[in-house]
């Protein structure tokens, strides 16, 4: 059987949506002997790079924990048998998200229906439209 997806990247952010996308992520990545990227992106206009000490210490909080985020997402693909790679970085989200499917040429992009920023309405997240608008490949957005 050939496979659909030799390559999956789930991008998260903490939120019960982006939980739900990695929920998917492994649910294909397993189902498709696929590879796992996972990314979390700091987000440079949410934290500033930042020169005052305060900031510094609030972006390193946040980076760390999505580091430990991405860790759960490790451990549970590893409890899968799942392949699994991780990036942090700094950036715009879906300019980061969308440069890293190009990199690991993923073949599915999974994401959050909205993520930790999002007011709770009905529309679709800021990152998630634009990932699904300029990824030029598939994305399948868990809700």
């Amino acid at each position: 059987m050939v496979s659909m997806y030799d390559r999956i990247l789930v991008a998260t952010d903490g939120s019960a949506d982006a939980n739900r996308a990695v929920t998917h992520a492994l649910e294909q990545a397993e189902q498709h002997d696929a590879e796992l990227n996972a990314i979390f992106v700091v987000d440079t206009d949410r934290y500033s790079e930042p020169a005052l000490s305060s900031l510094e210490a609030e972006t390193q909080a946040v980076e760390d924990w999505g580091n430990q985020q991405l860790e759960e997402i490790v451990e549970r693909a590893e409890a899968l048998d799942i392949e699994t790679t991780t990036r942090c970085c700094h950036g715009k989200p879906y300019v980061e998200i969308i440069n890293h499917a190009d990199e690991v040429d993923a073949d599915l992009i999974i994401l959050g229906y909205h993520g930790q920023s999002h007011t709770k309405t009905q529309q679709i997240g800021s990152v998630t439209d634009r990932v699904v608008q300029e990824a030029g490949r598939p994305v399948l957005i868990a809700a």
